[in-house]
């Protein structure tokens, strides 16, 4: 299993928060957005056009078996952090589902 986090933002800019933050995953950069629409996550996208902050879980076959948007418009009552304890839970709940 691995975690991946993708941003539009250049190299650099998340250089910067992977060392401002302490990330250790990798970081892929979709820079025209292509992995982003290819995931449908555009459809929860902020008012700058880019990706909030959703959470995929891919299986082994490539295919999405969980997704989570966190600030999308439509769900005014999320923020756009979560607390990874609450994040770890809900993969696991849905992989025991």
């Amino acid at each position: 299993m691995a975690i991946v986090s993708i941003a539009l933002d250049p190299a650099d800019r998340q250089a910067a928060v992977k060392q401002e933050y302490g990330i250790q995953a990798p970081m892929l950069i979709d820079a025209d957005a292509k992995v982003s629409a290819a995931y449908d996550v555009l459809k929860w996208a902020i008012a700058t056009g880019e990706p909030g902050h959703t959470f995929i879980l891919v299986d082994r076959d490539g295919r999405v078996a969980w997704i989570r948007d966190y600030g999308a418009p439509d769900l005014p009552e999320r923020t756009m952090y979560v607390p990874p304890e609450e994040l770890i839970q809900q993969v696991r709940d849905s992989l025991a589902g």
